[in-house]
């Protein structure tokens, strides 16, 4: 009789997420119902600037829109994310609503974070963020969350919308770096198929792939469980779908929303506490020092992890490579394949990371919450050389 491996599943605030409704329909209600009158929007550039979208969404909200503030570079510099929190500040923001990509979601939840905490200066990050001592113990410093509400309207498919923990780039180390409490996670999400048409073509695949990676290294994890996996697995079959109808036909919102809800999937074992692997730590380091878009560090290093992992123990692949259709030997030639057919970037001299960044790359993955939680043991920085050797 085989044992039973004693696991669980932690949530967080998250309540209402809504699934086709237009952003700006969703946003007032939600306003409403919360009694919120000061609506603070951190917003894309992109589509502020080149669209009517946030209009429309700030005509929706009428006189309960606060202020609309835009300009957060990749990967969340903490100088642009202090000062969105100025603005908010200034405002008088009783809720954050972020309408854009991975960045402006997670500046917008650090953003409630910073002023429940009275963030003004770059130097009053620091005691804020979670930190990984030499031996490898995760420590998040964060005792008392934030009051200020926070809504997403995500418009790519990183999936960080549904989580609580944030990354923020510490600028003078080049370090991207977490900030975690259970109430930074977003009261609602609005998956409005309809305002993701403006997301570029390489952005929506590249970070459909990153929440295949979210699926894929659930489904690797020695860490994981019977439900999680599940769910990782039906995120795989959602995604697998509806990014390739998505790029045959950018206006095809069915698939949109299918990737939408393949994403939050891919999530929900993150949320509940399944730790990713190697490919997550790794890019995490890709985003933050060598400025390599969110998505792409997934589409680079998500096989070459695979790879490396199989070499170890390939038994925990299989449905991974079900799901991709068996039509490879492996599931990392399977997952290349998949990759390489959304027309992304496959190595790491593709996205402009070369040799002499491997050794930094290498010390900081280990500083990262997944840099010790891979399914093969990753132990120094010499295992993920030879990782980042085999991404080349």
């Amino acid at each position: 009789m085989a044992d039973v491996t004693p696991s669980e599943l932690r949530f967080t605030r998250t309540e209402r997420v809504t699934m086709g409704m237009p952003a700006g329909e969703a946003l007032l209600d939600q306003a409403e119902a919360m009694g919120c009158t000061k609506v603070f929007l951190l917003v894309s550039t992109t589509l502020r600037e080149e669209t009517d979208e946030i209009a429309k969404i700030e005509c929706a909200l009428g006189s309960r829109h606060a202020a609309t503030h835009s300009g957060i570079a990749p990967h969340a510099p903490r100088t642009d994310v202090l000062a969105a929190a100025d603005a908010a500040r200034e405002a008088g923001a009783d809720l954050i609503v972020s309408v854009g990509g991975g960045s402006a979601t997670d500046a917008a939840k650090i953003v409630s974070l910073l002023l429940k905490h009275d963030v003004r200066t770059i130097e009053d990050f620091e005691p804020l963020r979670t930190y990984v001592t030499d031996d490898g113990e995760v420590i998040n410093p964060i005792k008392v969350g934030p009051d200020i509400p926070v809504i997403c309207v995500p418009t790519t498919l990183s999936g960080g919308e549904f989580n609580a923990l944030s990354g923020a780039t510490d600028e003078a180390t080049e370090h991207k770096q977490g900030y975690e409490h259970r109430n930074m996670a977003p009261v609602m999400v609005v998956l409005d198929p309809a305002i993701t048409v403006h997301t570029p073509e390489w952005l929506w695949l590249s970070t459909g792939v990153r929440s295949v990676d979210h699926a894929v290294e659930t489904l690797s994890s020695d860490k994981s469980n019977d439900f999680a996996d599940g769910l990782a697995e039906s995120a795989l079959k959602l995604l697998v779908e509806g990014l390739p109808r998505a790029k045959a036909d950018p206006t095809d919102l069915e698939a949109r929303l299918k990737c939408q809800i393949g994403a939050w999937q891919s999530m929900i074992s993150i949320i509940g506490g399944v730790p990713m692997g190697a490919s997550h730590a790794i890019g995490h380091i890709l985003g933050g020092t060598c400025n390599v878009p969110h998505g792409y560090c997934s589409c680079v290093m998500a096989p070459y992890v695979l790879q490396w992992n199989a070499e170890h123990d390939d038994s925990r692949q299989q449905r991974t490579l079900a799901v991709l259709g068996n039509s490879h030997p492996t599931a990392a030639e399977a997952l290349d394949a998949f990759i390489r057919n959304l027309g992304m970037p496959r190595t790491l001299k593709e996205v402009g990371v070369g040799e002499d960044r491997f050794q930094q790359v290498s010390e900081y993955t280990l500083l990262d919450i997944w840099g010790r939680t891979n399914p093969r043991p990753v132990k120094t920085a010499d295992d993920v050389l030879q990782i980042l050797r085999l991404a080349s």
